[in-house]
């Protein structure tokens, strides 16, 4: 497979994506049609890439609606669509992996080992096929922008990543692909995790509050009256990852949580 964007006018601006898309990857596009400007190129990639997937979460039912997603691409002005195979993106005796030893053995790393070196693959792969200036990645996957980040400038890419905010539903929830498996009752209680943010951010700016007593006030927050099942939360540095007491500024606040079966996540950078 050769590179794609050799002859594009630049900046070329990725968005990878694994399709499904939402409002929250359409602002992605937004921006990157911003940064990229009049005369840049804007791509997004579709592809549900098998490596980041554990043995009993959900790659064969992660929806793949192609043909929508493309029509909203084109209705928000993105120039070019790349939708590689598997079969295009990994020979079938493969042995060659891209894995971050740090930062990926925190957090959402330890709910799904191989994740990140998955993510960290795919996108080593995007990145050389691509060959884009900058990338675009959402902030809702805090610890996969971190560990991009840092793979960026170890590995010596020279490409500008950008982290944009969090796209929201109204009542709070982050978007995200998998909230369509959620339950009647279970999208009600959603919003809980941010909400549990929010009354945490407010307690650590107007109250002396520990680390510990910050990640239990905001478990019992989500999980009094609920559905919910806590996987985390924890309140770290957000360029280590690694636990912060929040009473020096910048502190990430992060959960995941389960809805049933559906695995959730979100946070706030405090700054």
């Amino acid at each position: 497979m050769q590179v794609l964007t050799r002859t594009l006018p630049k900046p070329v601006v990725l968005v990878p994506t694994m399709g499904a898309l939402h409002e929250g990857h359409l602002a992605l596009v937004d921006r990157a049609k911003q940064v990229a400007g009049r005369r840049g190129t804007t791509v997004a990639s579709i592809f549900v890439n098998p490596k980041q997937f554990g043995p009993r979460e959900d790659f064969q039912k992660y929806p793949r609606p192609f043909a929508r997603d493309c029509l909203l691409l084109r209705k928000k002005g993105c120039d070019l669509v790349f939708a590689p195979t598997p079969a295009q993106m990994y020979e079938p005796d493969a042995s060659v992996l891209v894995t971050e030893s740090k930062l990926e053995t925190v957090l959402c790393g330890l709910a799904r080992p191989g994740h990140f070196t998955g993510v960290c693959t795919v996108v080593t792969k995007l990145f050389h096929l691509v060959q884009p200036d900058i990338a675009i990645f959402g902030e809702k996957d805090f610890q996969q922008l971190v560990i991009l980040r840092r793979m960026v400038r170890d590995l010596n890419f020279p490409i500008r990543v950008i982290g944009h905010p969090t796209f929201r539903e109204t009542d709070g929830l982050a978007m995200s692909s998998r909230n369509v498996y959620l339950t009647a009752e279970e999208r009600r209680q959603a919003p809980l995790i941010q909400q549990a943010l929010r009354e945490a951010e407010r307690k650590l700016r107007t109250q002396s509050i520990s680390r510990k007593n910050l990640q239990k006030s905001i478990q019992n927050w989500i999980e009094q009256g609920s559905m919910a099942k806590v996987d985390y939360v924890a309140v770290v540095d957000p360029k280590t990852l690694q636990p912060k007491e929040p009473t020096e500024l910048p502190v990430l606040l992060a959960a995941a949580v389960f809805f049933g079966p559906t695995r959730l996540i979100d946070n706030i950078l405090v700054k």
